[in-house]
């Protein structure tokens, strides 16, 4: 049975370019900063961010960790959202690695953190009160539907930021999706930042992997605290081969899965029972709901559709989440629109 699988981009596998870079990739001892491979990627991963220097990391977790630690003090403060996905799902590590005390930010429905909700968080000079040090920004914005921060926004937020003192890093996790999407350079969305993330392993399809972008300095200070965390790699050209790979062909392609995610959603959109409550997608994350009138939860539905062999992510007892990806197909996504038809049909 062919397996359908739109729990994630983060499910996604080599492509043959890869796994044939991989295979040929020339490699030294990286935490001397004798491989060649890495070196390579680090730099072209700094250009399409418009930074001075980047770090290779084993996951986005990680690099949004080494972030927050490098631009903070045991006992600062980070604001951040409180649907972003360092607050959410990164197990409390800048919190329980890092001494970093989380101030949460409630997310608007378009993704974004209000100004006067960022000014109004930000501490005062006072003894009894963390001191504000950081601003985290997520895009895109994954739990409000993979929605793209624009570059108004984003330049808007750090500059009021900066004009208080704190630094500004983005999680930027799909930010070549948000790219896409708003059909600008990366680096024209991360500009205005002092840091960022961007993962290699979701829809850029390596097997592993990160990159957290700054300047010089900042990138040091990372690099000794990657030690710190166990992150120091050896031969990992084998693995920034497929990483290469990924910023030099996979971050053309990513238009093409934003066009499946309309598809999807449009196909079902005209079934009865599907809600899309926090709108259409608008890059390749599907937010389909069930209508109050359905009696199945989605983790019933999850079961039946796995028995297809569709494999979906549940948000909730309503909600799904479906990511489309370079392995999912025009097929696929017909096939998955059928079945839930069916489901909700009997």
């Amino acid at each position: 049975m062919n397996i359908i699988d739109l729990r994630s981009d983060t499910v996604t596998h080599p492509t043959p370019a890869m796994r044939e870079a991989m295979a040929a990739a020339e490699v030294g001892d990286d935490v001397y900063g004798e491989d060649p491979t890495i070196n390579r990627l680090q730099k072209l991963a700094a250009e399409k961010m418009g930074k001075a220097a980047g770090l290779f990391v084993p996951s986005g977790t990680m690099g949004n960790l080494l972030a927050v630690m490098s631009h903070c003090q045991r006992g600062d403060e980070v604001m951040m959202g409180g649907m972003g996905h360092t607050f959410l799902h990164e197990a409390g590590g800048v919190s329980a690695l890092g001494g970093v005390f989380v101030h949460t930010i409630p997310n608007q429905a378009d993704g974004t953190l209000k100004l006067e909700d960022i000014e109004g968080g930000i501490r005062s000079d006072d003894i009894h009160e963390p001191p504000s040090r950081l601003l985290v920004l997520e895009n895109t914005q994954n739990r409000c539907g993979g929605i793209p921060l624009s570059r108004e926004y984003t330049d808007a937020a750090a500059r009021l930021a900066h004009k208080y003192g704190l630094k500004v890093h983005i999680d930027g996790a799909r930010i070549f999706n948000a790219a896409a999407a708003l059909k600008i350079p990366a680096k024209d969305l991360v500009h205005s930042a002092d840091s960022v993330t961007f993962c290699l392993s979701k829809g850029l399809c390596a097997p592993v992997g990160s990159v957290l972008c700054g300047d010089e300095e900042f990138i040091q200070r990372a690099r000794r605290l990657r030690k710190m965390l166990g992150g120091g790699m050896r031969q990992a050209g084998i693995l920034a081969a497929a990483g290469i790979i990924a910023l030099e062909q996979m971050t053309e392609r990513l238009a093409e899965d934003h066009r499946r995610a309309r598809d999807l959603a449009n196909g079902l959109a005209k079934i009865q029972g599907v809600v899309f409550e926090i709108g259409m997608p608008q890059t390749n994350m599907v937010f389909p709901a069930l209508a109050k009138s359905v009696k199945e939860s989605t983790f019933e539905m999850e079961k039946a559709l796995s028995k297809e062999g569709i494999k979906v992510d549940t948000v909730s007892g309503r909600l799904f989440r479906l990511v489309t990806h370079y392995w999912i197909s025009d097929a696929d996504v017909q096939k998955t629109v059928q079945s839930f038809d069916h489901l909700l049909s009997k």
